[in-house]
């Protein structure tokens, strides 16, 4: 996880920044990275990739609410907290019903930036991230285990229901893992049924458990399943829709294990 974390400004260029953007760059620097995203093009994708902490939109673009309600509609993003800035009060208050958390104007967020980014922006928490650590280092549960083999074998929709049942049962951190497993393997099972949309989809979600786990967890090569997962979604979207019959299966692997 990176040290600091990522506001990204959206649909705003990253050279004719308005004033409050400039404000709050400056003001914050030390505290958070920003980028600039100004290109509708595989917007999603970036914020999944980037795990971004917040998304901040200026209301005074036309296209605001794109940039709005897009990661809100998907659930690989809709837990990122997206903000929108406009001194008009009908965009806050359209903004509102487009899925912003917060909508205020520029002079309110640069007054109140800090107490908001502090608790609303997307960041890893130290205390759960020791608590993963010490689940990580546990043996793997039995309904994991045969989990793995059901996953190992290509019986990925019988996976999903194994990891399923024990993501419910586990209260702490570690059912991250568990999560992130199924949906890898959710994604195998559509790629398995020839619905490209359905497995880049289900990758994209996985992304967001992927990164927050340690490389090795509970034996399980995490590490190699991020990689794995990443090549497999990469020739996804060299492929068009209609295309999956041409997807090569040998970029499906197994699960791995790292010995303790």
């Amino acid at each position: 996880m990176p040290e600091q974390p990522l506001i990204v400004c959206a649909g705003i260029d990253q050279i004719a920044k308005r004033d409050w953007v400039l404000t709050i760059e400056s003001t914050f620097a030390d505290d958070y990275r920003f980028a600039y995203i100004d290109s509708r093009d595989n917007y999603i994708s970036r914020l999944v990739d980037d795990y971004v902490s917040l998304i901040l939109v200026d209301g005074g673009v036309a296209d605001w609410q794109f940039w709005t309600a897009t990661p809100k509609s998907n659930p690989a993003t809709r837990r990122i907290p997206v903000f929108v800035m406009s001194a008009e009060s009908t965009i806050r208050q359209q903004a509102l019903t487009s899925g912003a958390d917060i909508a205020l104007s520029p002079s309110e967020l640069t007054r109140t930036a800090k107490k908001l980014f502090t608790d609303f922006a997307r960041v890893f928490d130290p205390e759960r991230a020791e608590q993963l650590d010490c689940d990580c280092q546990e043996a793997l549960p039995e309904l994991a285990r045969q989990g793995m083999e059901k996953f190992n074998a290509g019986e990925y929709y019988k996976q999903h229901d194994l990891f399923e049942e024990l993501w419910v049962k586990t209260e702490s951190p570690v059912r991250d893992l568990y999560r992130a497993i199924l949906q890898v393997g959710v994604a195998y099972y559509q790629i398995q049924r020839g619905n490209h949309r359905g497995a880049r989809k289900m990758l994209l979600r996985s992304v967001q458990w992927l990164m927050i786990l340690p490389d090795v967890c509970q034996g399980i090569d995490v590490r190699a399943l991020r990689e794995d997962s990443a090549r497999v979604r990469a020739e996804l979207e060299q492929l068009d829709e209609a295309d999956i019959n041409q997807f090569d299966m040998t970029l499906i692997q197994p699960l791995k294990t790292v010995d303790a």
